[in-house]
């Protein structure tokens, strides 16, 4: 809804359905070309497709303006950078231990800052985090996708840690954060970025390392290790086609065995 009122709605304005031509709509994924990333103006010329798929499909026009367009290919492609074991263990021993536990669920269990925002004590587990919201701009809502949901597997070291900080909780109610601020609300992940983690990986070489770049992390050294692919896309909610993520699904077993392969690997470093 942001990139259609921005990109879009924004250009265009109350222009009607039937007036639009390609050559106009093709000339501003130009223009965002030239100042925004490939993805973003991949996902406008998506986006344009489908509101003239409806309005075909409504009735409202007769044929689809935005069927041939094209992503130019001046949008800038970001470079999908990875941390390898050595980073990471300079990463972690450079964070606070707060921050220090944020970053292992990113990396090792593959989690999404806003379901490390949104945990609560009571979505904690023995063995997994049972995810069920996330935090989406300051608001709680509901995981990203229907694989989102799901249950993800903590390994021993890791849940050692979160005992650890448990003992430093306020508050440690089945409803209370696991991470939350000093007014006890649900914990920003931008300031925690920008404040308590960014100047502190900085000194190591590794501000560039962000919760995208975490989560990538997990999903190399996953494969680096030789584990399924199947287990790992579970493990971070992702889906590798319809048919394995309808028909087959991995038990939270296998996948716990899966993180504590990469936990030890990571202690013997």
């Amino acid at each position: 809804m942001n990139r259609v009122s921005v990109h879009l709605v924004r250009k265009f304005g109350a222009l009607e359905l039937d007036r639009f031509k390609r050559d106009e709509l093709q000339d501003l994924l130009d223009e965002k070309a030239r100042c925004l990333s490939y993805s973003v103006v991949d996902h406008l010329r998506w986006d344009m497709k489908q509101i003239f798929d409806m309005a075909v499909a409504e009735g409202h026009v007769e044929r689809n303006p935005a069927l041939l367009l094209f992503t130019p290919k001046e949008a800038a492609k970001p470079v999908r950078r990875v941390m390898n074991m050595k980073e990471v263990q300079t990463y972690f021993a450079a964070l606070d231990q707060r921050e220090r536990l944020i970053a292992k669920l990113a990396v090792i269990a593959g989690m999404r800052p806003g379901e490390i925002f949104a945990l609560t004590w009571g979505r904690l587990t023995a063995t997994y985090a049972d995810i069920r919201q996330r935090v989406y701009r300051g608001a709680i809502d509901t995981p990203k996708t229907d694989q989102s949901v799901r249950k993800a597997a903590l390994p021993e070291g890791l849940l050692r840690d979160i005992e650890v900080w448990r003992e430093f909780a306020v508050a440690t109610l089945d409803d209370a954060w696991v991470f939350p601020s000093e007014r006890m609300t649900v914990l920003s992940k931008d300031n925690c970025w920008r404040r308590s983690m960014q100047p502190k990986l900085e000194q190591v070489g590794l501000g560039w390392a962000n919760f995208l770049v975490m989560r990538r992390t997990h999903a190399t050294l996953m494969r680096g290790l030789g584990v399924d692919g199947k287990l790992v896309a579970d493990q971070l909610g992702h889906s590798l086609d319809v048919n394995q993520n309808v028909y087959t699904q991995s038990p939270v077993e296998s996948r716990l065995a899966a993180v504590n392969q990469l936990e030890k690997s990571l202690q013997v470093m």
